[in-house]
Protein backbone atom coordinates (compact mmCIF):
# COMPACT_ATOMS: atom_id res chain seq x y z
CA UNK A 1 0.00 0.00 0.00
CA UNK A 2 1.21 3.59 -1.20
CA UNK A 3 2.16 5.95 1.83
CA UNK A 4 1.01 9.04 1.84
CA UNK A 5 3.37 12.23 1.69
CA UNK A 6 4.79 13.68 4.71
CA UNK A 7 3.20 17.01 5.26
CA UNK A 8 6.17 19.13 4.99
CA UNK A 9 5.97 22.21 7.88
CA UNK A 10 8.95 24.86 8.80
CA UNK A 11 8.14 26.31 11.83
CA UNK A 12 10.67 29.81 12.89
CA UNK A 13 11.07 31.39 15.65
CA UNK A 14 11.31 35.17 15.74
CA UNK A 15 13.32 37.86 18.03
CA UNK A 16 16.95 36.59 16.95
CA UNK A 17 16.27 33.73 14.44
CA UNK A 18 14.44 35.82 11.35
CA UNK A 19 15.44 39.62 12.89
CA UNK A 20 18.69 40.67 13.55
CA UNK A 21 17.63 41.24 18.13
CA UNK A 22 14.71 41.89 20.56
CA UNK A 23 11.37 43.35 18.89
CA UNK A 24 9.44 43.30 21.85
CA UNK A 25 10.53 45.64 24.64
CA UNK A 26 11.06 48.67 22.03
CA UNK A 27 7.68 47.66 20.67
CA UNK A 28 6.25 48.23 23.99
CA UNK A 29 8.90 50.88 24.43
CA UNK A 30 7.36 53.06 20.91
CA UNK A 31 3.31 52.31 22.27
CA UNK A 32 3.68 52.99 25.68
CA UNK A 33 5.86 55.57 25.28
CA UNK A 34 9.10 56.81 27.33
CA UNK A 35 7.35 57.79 31.02
CA UNK A 36 5.36 55.47 31.15
CA UNK A 37 7.58 52.55 30.02
CA UNK A 38 10.30 54.11 32.62
CA UNK A 39 7.66 53.91 35.59
CA UNK A 40 6.73 50.43 34.54
CA UNK A 41 10.03 49.41 34.79
CA UNK A 42 11.23 50.77 37.85
CA UNK A 43 8.20 49.25 39.26
CA UNK A 44 8.99 45.80 38.43
CA UNK A 45 13.00 46.25 38.87
CA UNK A 46 14.01 45.88 34.95
CA UNK A 47 17.71 46.93 33.72
CA UNK A 48 18.37 46.66 30.39
CA UNK A 49 16.89 44.08 28.07
CA UNK A 50 14.50 41.12 29.04
CA UNK A 51 17.34 38.92 28.46
CA UNK A 52 19.02 39.45 31.61
CA UNK A 53 16.30 38.21 33.55
CA UNK A 54 16.05 34.82 34.99
CA UNK A 55 14.28 32.56 32.81
CA UNK A 56 12.41 30.98 35.32
CA UNK A 57 10.88 34.81 36.30
CA UNK A 58 10.86 36.05 31.84
CA UNK A 59 7.28 34.70 32.09
CA UNK A 60 5.84 36.21 34.75
CA UNK A 61 7.92 39.53 34.20
CA UNK A 62 6.05 39.68 30.57
CA UNK A 63 2.77 39.25 31.89
CA UNK A 64 3.06 42.39 34.35
CA UNK A 65 4.82 44.37 31.63
CA UNK A 66 1.62 43.77 29.22
CA UNK A 67 -1.19 44.09 31.93
CA UNK A 68 1.17 47.58 33.42
CA UNK A 69 1.65 48.66 29.65
CA UNK A 70 -1.01 47.49 27.34
CA UNK A 71 -3.89 46.65 30.00
CA UNK A 72 -6.72 49.41 29.14
CA UNK A 73 -5.98 50.18 25.65
CA UNK A 74 -7.76 49.64 22.55
CA UNK A 75 -7.06 46.30 20.03
CA UNK A 76 -7.65 48.60 16.96
CA UNK A 77 -4.82 50.69 17.72
CA UNK A 78 -2.23 48.19 19.11
CA UNK A 79 -3.38 46.48 15.67
CA UNK A 80 -2.41 49.81 13.83
CA UNK A 81 0.88 50.44 15.75
CA UNK A 82 2.03 46.89 15.15
CA UNK A 83 1.34 47.19 11.34
CA UNK A 84 3.55 50.51 11.29
CA UNK A 85 5.78 48.63 13.58
CA UNK A 86 5.94 46.04 11.15
CA UNK A 87 7.25 48.19 8.34
CA UNK A 88 9.95 49.66 10.25
CA UNK A 89 11.37 45.54 10.90
CA UNK A 90 10.81 44.88 7.38
CA UNK A 91 13.03 47.71 6.42
CA UNK A 92 16.04 46.71 8.85
CA UNK A 93 15.67 44.29 11.15
CA UNK A 94 15.10 40.88 9.36
CA UNK A 95 18.34 38.65 9.01
CA UNK A 96 19.03 38.25 5.09
CA UNK A 97 20.16 34.14 5.33
CA UNK A 98 17.21 33.48 7.26
CA UNK A 99 14.42 35.16 5.25
CA UNK A 100 15.39 33.68 2.58
CA UNK A 101 15.44 30.19 3.94
CA UNK A 102 11.57 30.76 4.81
CA UNK A 103 11.31 31.99 1.27
CA UNK A 104 12.63 29.23 0.04
CA UNK A 105 9.77 26.92 2.42
CA UNK A 106 7.02 29.19 1.00
CA UNK A 107 7.95 28.61 -2.41
CA UNK A 108 8.02 24.63 -1.68
CA UNK A 109 4.93 24.48 -0.60
CA UNK A 110 5.75 23.68 3.10
CA UNK A 111 3.22 24.95 5.83
CA UNK A 112 5.22 27.88 7.21
CA UNK A 113 4.52 29.32 10.39
CA UNK A 114 6.26 31.73 12.89
CA UNK A 115 6.37 30.24 17.10
CA UNK A 116 7.41 33.61 18.94
CA UNK A 117 7.27 34.97 22.12
CA UNK A 118 6.50 37.98 20.61
CA UNK A 119 3.12 39.93 20.12
CA UNK A 120 0.79 39.28 17.41
CA UNK A 121 0.13 42.94 16.67
CA UNK A 122 3.09 43.25 14.49
CA UNK A 123 3.72 39.76 13.63
CA UNK A 124 0.35 39.15 11.66
CA UNK A 125 1.36 41.48 9.24
CA UNK A 126 5.03 39.95 8.65
CA UNK A 127 3.61 36.77 8.59
CA UNK A 128 0.95 38.15 5.64
CA UNK A 129 4.06 40.01 3.95
CA UNK A 130 6.12 36.76 3.91
CA UNK A 131 2.36 34.35 2.81
CA UNK A 132 2.97 32.82 6.11
CA UNK A 133 0.45 30.10 7.20
CA UNK A 134 -0.07 30.61 10.82
CA UNK A 135 1.34 32.86 13.58
CA UNK A 136 1.91 31.28 17.09
CA UNK A 137 2.27 34.33 19.53
CA UNK A 138 1.85 36.26 22.40
CA UNK A 139 -1.85 37.41 22.67
CA UNK A 140 -3.78 39.63 25.06
CA UNK A 141 -6.96 39.37 26.19
CA UNK A 142 -9.80 41.46 24.28
CA UNK A 143 -12.60 41.97 25.76
CA UNK A 144 -15.24 44.20 23.66
CA UNK A 145 -12.12 45.55 22.12
CA UNK A 146 -10.46 46.67 25.11
CA UNK A 147 -7.23 44.68 26.46
CA UNK A 148 -7.63 43.59 29.95
CA UNK A 149 -4.38 43.07 30.78
CA UNK A 150 -4.16 39.05 30.79
CA UNK A 151 -2.81 36.66 28.22
CA UNK A 152 -5.13 34.60 26.35
CA UNK A 153 -2.40 31.90 26.51
CA UNK A 154 0.74 30.86 28.89
CA UNK A 155 3.66 32.93 26.92
CA UNK A 156 5.04 31.39 23.63
CA UNK A 157 8.36 30.22 24.96
CA UNK A 158 9.72 26.89 25.88
CA UNK A 159 7.27 23.69 26.37
CA UNK A 160 4.43 26.21 25.52
CA UNK A 161 5.86 26.47 22.09
CA UNK A 162 6.01 23.06 21.20
CA UNK A 163 2.70 22.37 22.92
CA UNK A 164 1.08 24.79 20.46
CA UNK A 165 2.60 23.57 17.80
CA UNK A 166 1.31 20.28 18.41
CA UNK A 167 -2.19 21.77 18.72
CA UNK A 168 -2.14 23.63 15.98
CA UNK A 169 -0.54 20.72 13.98
CA UNK A 170 -3.61 18.08 15.22
CA UNK A 171 -6.54 21.06 14.90
CA UNK A 172 -5.12 21.66 11.09
CA UNK A 173 -5.18 17.83 10.69
CA UNK A 174 -8.95 17.26 11.91
CA UNK A 175 -9.71 20.48 9.69
CA UNK A 176 -8.63 18.83 6.26
CA UNK A 177 -10.13 16.07 4.51
CA UNK A 178 -8.99 12.52 5.25
CA UNK A 179 -6.57 12.32 2.73
CA UNK A 180 -4.19 14.48 5.01
CA UNK A 181 -1.29 12.84 6.92
CA UNK A 182 -1.40 12.44 10.49
CA UNK A 183 0.89 14.18 12.72
CA UNK A 184 2.74 11.35 13.25
CA UNK A 185 3.77 11.67 9.25
CA UNK A 186 4.82 15.17 9.30
CA UNK A 187 7.98 16.41 8.28
CA UNK A 188 9.36 19.25 10.42
CA UNK A 189 12.05 21.67 10.23
CA UNK A 190 12.36 24.28 13.08
CA UNK A 191 14.57 27.32 13.39
CA UNK A 192 15.55 29.28 16.46
CA UNK A 193 18.74 30.75 18.68
CA UNK A 194 17.77 30.66 22.53
CA UNK A 195 16.72 27.95 25.39
CA UNK A 196 13.49 29.05 24.47
CA UNK A 197 13.78 27.40 21.65
CA UNK A 198 14.82 24.41 22.98
CA UNK A 199 11.92 22.37 23.07
CA UNK A 200 10.61 23.31 19.53
CA UNK A 201 14.20 22.35 18.05
CA UNK A 202 13.64 18.92 19.94
CA UNK A 203 10.14 17.80 17.92
CA UNK A 204 12.09 18.57 14.38
CA UNK A 205 13.17 16.19 11.95
CA UNK A 206 15.95 19.12 10.94
CA UNK A 207 16.38 21.58 13.62
CA UNK A 208 18.75 24.78 13.45
CA UNK A 209 20.34 27.01 15.29
CA UNK A 210 20.71 30.52 14.97
CA UNK A 211 22.29 31.51 18.48
CA UNK A 212 26.09 31.60 20.07
CA UNK A 213 27.91 28.09 18.71
CA UNK A 214 28.54 27.43 22.43
CA UNK A 215 25.17 27.48 23.35
CA UNK A 216 23.82 25.01 20.76
CA UNK A 217 21.88 22.26 21.88
CA UNK A 218 23.68 18.86 20.66
CA UNK A 219 21.74 16.83 17.87
CA UNK A 220 20.82 20.68 16.54
CA UNK A 221 22.81 21.78 13.29
CA UNK A 222 24.13 25.72 13.10
CA UNK A 223 22.58 27.15 10.52
CA UNK A 224 24.03 28.28 7.57
CA UNK A 225 22.95 30.42 4.59
CA UNK A 226 22.64 27.29 1.65
CA UNK A 227 20.11 26.21 -0.46
CA UNK A 228 17.06 24.16 0.81
CA UNK A 229 17.70 20.47 0.58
Amino acid sequence: MTQPPRRRVAAFDFDGTLTTGDTLVPFLYRVSGPRQFAMVSAKLGLKGSMRRIPITDRDHVKELMIRDLLGGREEADLRALGREYATGILANRMNDAVVQRLRDHVDRGDEVLLVSASLVYYLDPIAEHFGIDAVIAVEPTSVDGTLDGSLTYPNVRAEQKAIRLSEWLSAKNDSDDAAQPSQSQVELWAYGNSSGDHELLDMADHAFWLGSNKKRPGGVAQFAAAELA
